[in-house]
């Protein structure tokens, strides 16, 4: 019987293959994962292309350097979640801040909110693609189809104490995407997103 703590077994074989030089694991892993990275960068930079390099870079560091994620420290997809993020985010800041420096509009205060909400924001899309699907069900016919919990749980024919639970635990994964660091310290890969 597997511990809770043992990393996912397609994780670590991944992580082997891709330390191997195996080209087709990477070609498995982009296949798995693009669109999810890509629209993590997308969400908070905003930009076709910008996004485009993002998910480039990720996939090179991933292939150049794979024992970079240990399987110890949680599921790959959250640690090409977290990598996506930090790279996205200093992107961001990279390019408004030299947007300021040459002279645009805007402060120093109006660019921290910026990349904050987008940080907040790219969090909060990846929570909901990673949550459970009994969550996410809950939470799409609650907030985005304006159902009570009532009308959730005849519609996910559950009871409506499980109707509140599914809510109630989908909301509290969704408040962890505005944790209190500044918005220029994003997560490190391997920690949490």
């Amino acid at each position: 019987m597997a511990t809770q703590d043992a990393p996912p077994r397609w994780d670590l074989r991944m992580r082997q293959r891709l330390t191997r030089g195996e080209a087709a694991a990477l070609g498995e892993l982009y296949d798995r994962f693009a669109s999810l990275v890509h629209g993590l960068a997308h969400r908070v930079l905003d930009d076709e292309r910008a996004a485009d390099g993002i998910t480039r870079e990720v996939f090179v560091r991933i292939w150049e350097d794979p024992e970079a994620y240990d399987p110890k420290q949680g599921p790959l997809r959250s640690w090409l979640a977290a990598l996506t993020h930090r790279l996205a985010v200093q992107r961001l800041w990279a390019t408004e801040t030299a947007a300021l420096e040459r002279g645009g509009e805007g402060s120093a205060e109006e660019l921290e909110r910026k990349v904050h909400h987008a940080s907040v924001a790219a969090r909060a899309d990846y929570i909901v693609q990673a949550m459970p699907s009994p969550l996410r069900s809950a939470l799409e016919l609650a907030y985005f189809q304006r159902r009570d919990y009532r009308r959730t749980a005849a519609d996910l024919g559950v009871t409506e104490d499980e109707a509140r639970r599914r809510l109630r635990l989908g909301l509290q994964l969704l408040a962890t995407a505005h944790d209190t660091r500044p918005s220029g310290t994003p997560p490190e890969p391997g920690g949490t997103t």
